[in-house]
């Protein structure tokens, strides 16, 4: 009888030596968070729940002393969670990387030591030459938080505090509306018997989609303009009902302003936001009728908009009110600063565990699209061109 061949070969039967998976080395990261200087700015970057978890994955945060309290957070709060707290700013822009809402002023960039990494915003309408040479000369690695895109293509940064943006432009409204605020004493809120509050939302982007939501939980009725047919299907879409919506068609805009009681400004444009409503149609609007301009930070879409501030946000032109703050999620800023922590936890836990940010930008394409400086050099296409400065494609020095 002969033998029944083995599928295996007598080498293959040998024992082997066990072979181990081989693990990224894990990065320590010691991020400083500085107080913010600029004005009206009251939120932060990192809330102590995520400054806790931050710290338990083996990182170190270094806080300076009153960074959360415009937020409500207690600087008792952060040193229970692991932060470290101190009064020196300079020890902390001395950490290797730093974390802050706006982005530093010269004055602070030389007190940031090279090869730095900063998270921060860039702004960079309100940039000048002089901040990018002098990041420049430092070596500094630069990410501007408002350009990190997601792996589904949106800026979650933006499309966050458009959230608020767009939630706050109802509230704010309804307050303005009441009589302890000089207005017309109307209420949201539909009612029985009293006709609702007609709106008028410019702009069905994120800002619009949340006001309208808004509006709606109110019992006010709206109306939706924008020249985007694919942005007005889909907020129609995403509030699962159908709308009032129409082009910004001057005969049809000019009909719904005579009627509104609120008119809401959320068009944005490349450069400036386009003006959507001329001071004629601003004139033949309801008297006590009210705008909000969430795109004043842009320009603004009214003709009549002017820059305002929180401590005096208003004033009346044709007998409308203009409410123009360009900073409007700085009114909500523990809400803002716990969807700002939000976004900005996972990344920082991510970049400790690829092994440091070099690894985090080779492997994360959205986190790369945020990158304007590299280790002094420049690396943004916009900043280059807007400013006259030499850049260098990302793909060239990032393998």
């Amino acid at each position: 009888m002969s033998k029944p061949l083995s599928p295996f070969t007598k080498q293959q039967l040998l024992p082997l030596e066990e072979t181990l998976e081989i693990f990224k080395k894990k990065g320590e990261l010691f991020i400083g968070i500085p107080k913010e200087t600029a004005y009206q700015e009251k939120r932060v970057c990192l809330t102590p729940d995520a400054v806790y978890a931050i710290v338990s994955n083996g990182h170190r945060v270094l806080l300076e002393a009153g960074a959360g309290s415009s937020a409500n957070y207690s600087d008792k709060d952060y040193s229970e969670a692991g932060a470290e707290i101190t009064k020196d700013t300079a020890k902390v822009y001395s950490c290797p990387m730093i974390l802050k809402v706006e982005p530093p002023t010269l004055e602070q960039i030389k007190l940031i030591n090279p090869q730095t990494i900063l998270i921060s915003a860039l702004q960079l309408k309100t940039q000048s030459k002089k901040y990018f040479e002098a990041l420049a000369s430092k070596r500094i690695t630069a990410l501007a938080f408002e350009f990190i895109r997601d792996f589904d293509g949106t800026y979650p940064v933006v499309k966050s505090l458009s959230e608020i943006a767009g939630t706050a432009s109802v509230l704010i409204a309804a307050e303005l509306l009441s009589d302890t605020k000089g207005g017309n004493g109307l209420m949201f809120g539909n009612i029985s018997g009293v006709p609702p509050l007609e709106i008028v939302i410019l702009g069905a982007g994120t800002v619009g989609e949340f006001a309208a939501r808004s509006a709606i939980g109110l019992g006010a009725g709206i109306k939706i303009f924008d020249n985007s047919i694919t942005k007005l299907r889909r907020i129609q879409t995403h509030l699962g009902r159908p709308l009032f919506t129409s082009t910004l068609q001057p005969k049809n805009l000019n009909k719904a302003l005579k009627r509104c009681d609120v008119v809401i400004g959320a068009v944005r444009g490349t450069n400036r936001s386009p003006i959507v409503v001329s001071e004629t149609m601003i004139e033949s609007m309801k008297n006590g009728a009210i705008i909000i301009d969430v795109s004043i930070d842009m320009g603004g879409c009214f003709e009549s908009s002017e820059v305002t501030t929180h401590k005096q946000p208003t004033f009346v032109k044709h007998g409308v009110v203009h409410y123009c703050v360009p900073n409007i999620p700085a009114r909500y800023p523990r809400t803002a600063s716990v969807s700002l922590s939000n976004i900005f936890t996972p990344y920082l836990l991510k970049i400790g565990e690829d092994g440091g940010i070099e690894n985090s930008l080779r492997f994360d394409r959205g986190l790369k699209n945020g990158l304007y400086f590299y280790h002094g050099i420049l690396t943004s296409k916009p900043v280059g061109e807007w400013f006259d400065l030499n850049y260098t494609d990302i793909n060239l020095l990032i393998f």
